[in-house]
């Protein structure tokens, strides 16, 4: 592929590059670059809002570039500020260290991961340090190392970024470490450009670009070519306003079972269709116009393209054949109204003709957040028990053959007797 091919494909989704003209100089050299992209271990499990990253990690890749993939075990302690109103609660070293061991069993579903263009980092290895399996710690970053760096930024330069500046006028308060933090991501850079010869480009989000471009910063101040900066959209998570996150429970994990992801790709508002095209899949964008087209002119219903949507994604992560039943679940349940194949199961104790508390039950089958939650959707009836609507808070233990509890349209669990009552049942 042409210098030119190589830079529209990594153009597409981008929100910016900074600057557009030194990435064409460094693909027109015709050398591997090195692509590095940072990723704090704070949650254990990786979502598809984490791939928009992660695919754009693997453009690079099928144009023969190196991913080096930087887990920020050491970062991770302290948290990016990016984005937040408040400090960050700090994590345990333990915490990070067990988060960071699913991030690397997880994204082997999106990025190629033999040697030639991938390559795990650890920050820890250069700030704390930490040896891991099969590694020597390679320095100690005492307090020279602290003094050289600091002395390249200025406290100005840190506190022009718009999420310090908005807390300092709001009097919220501003840690050190939190100040610390782009500083070190920054140096991240260094580092990597001293272990693998170049730190090329760095990706992140649109959120992360104070800190993309301090790594520019720093890099330069250390003598060394400076970094290409390429930013990605945050991607709304399926309420379709807030950015995805664990936290917010708006987000869909690549390893939930097919189902639920092509259920809750269903589930995300129409106006999102074609951004998620665009940021999950290949899907050439000739073809998204044309599809955003007849949706407006009504010649295609979104849901039909919603399905494709999921349909595509889900087939990404579980393979065709488990994308292909999970629709067919899926609409099994919601377009023709009939249970599930499939259901997760929910042991009851009790015995046959005794009573179960279905608020404790609701909560305990994951049904319902609170016990007040659960009391809302039966006072609203919301709750179904064998296709029939309760609203009494308590109702009979199920018989041998179980039953199944039902929440809305499309939260199904089969409830069995707890193993020792099935016989008495």
């Amino acid at each position: 592929m042409t210098a030119e091919g190589a830079l529209e494909r990594i153009r597409r989704g981008a929100t910016e590059i900074i600057t557009e003209a030194e990435l064409a100089k460094k693909l027109a050299a015709g050398r591997p670059l090195v692509v590095k992209a940072g990723f704090d271990p704070t949650a254990p499990d990786l979502h598809l809002g984490h791939t928009v990253l992660l695919r754009k990690l693997r453009h690079f890749q099928e144009l023969g570039h190196k991913v080096i993939f930087l887990i920020g075990d050491a970062t991770g302690l302290v948290g990016d500020p990016s984005g937040q109103n408040v400090t960050r609660k700090v994590l345990s070293r333990q915490d990070v260290a067990e988060n960071a061991k699913t991030y690397l069993a997880q994204v082997r579903n999106v990025l190629r991961t033999d040697k030639a263009v991938f390559q795990v980092a650890y920050n820890s290895d250069w700030f704390v340090p930490s040896p891991h399996p099969g590694q020597a710690a390679t320095e100690s970053f005492d307090f020279p190392h602290l003094v050289a760096l600091a002395s390249r930024i200025t406290v100005a330069r840190l506190i022009e970024r718009d999420d310090f500046a908005r807390r300092l006028k709001a009097g919220k308060p501003i840690t050190f470490l939190e100040l610390f933090y782009p500083v070190m991501q920054g140096y991240d850079s260094v580092k990597i450009a001293e272990h693998f010869g170049a730190c090329d480009v760095e990706l992140g989000g649109t959120d992360q670009k104070f800190n993309l471009l301090m790594g520019r910063e720093l890099l330069k101040a250390y003598g060394q070519e400076p970094q290409v900066v390429l930013t990605m959209p945050l991607l709304e998570g399926t309420d379709g306003v807030q950015k995805m996150s664990k936290s917010l429970g708006n987000h869909i994990g690549i390893t939930e079972p097919p189902a639920q992801m092509f259920g809750k790709l269903m589930s995300i508002p129409d106006t999102l269709i074609i951004r998620y095209y665009a940021l999950l899949t290949d899907v050439p964008a000739a073809r998204m116009t044309e599809l955003e087209q007849q949706m407006k002119a009504r010649t295609v219903n979104p849901r039909d393209a919603k399905a494709n949507l999921a349909l595509d994604v889900t087939a990404l992560y579980h393979g065709p054949e488990a994308a292909q039943r999970a629709k067919q679940e899926f609409f099994k349940v919601f377009s023709k109204r009939e249970q599930p194949t499939e259901m997760a199961e929910v042991q009851v104790a009790g015995e046959k003709g005794g009573a179960l508390d279905l608020v404790a039950l609701l909560v305990e089958a994951g049904l319902a957040k609170t016990k007040n939650d659960a009391r809302r959707l039966l006072s609203q009836g919301g709750v179904k028990l064998d296709g029939r609507v309760v609203k009494e808070p308590q109702v009979a233990a199920p018989g041998r053959g179980g039953a199944v509890l039902q929440v809305g349209s499309r939260h199904f669990r089969k409830l069995v007797p707890a193993k020792g009552l099935a016989k008495a049942a």
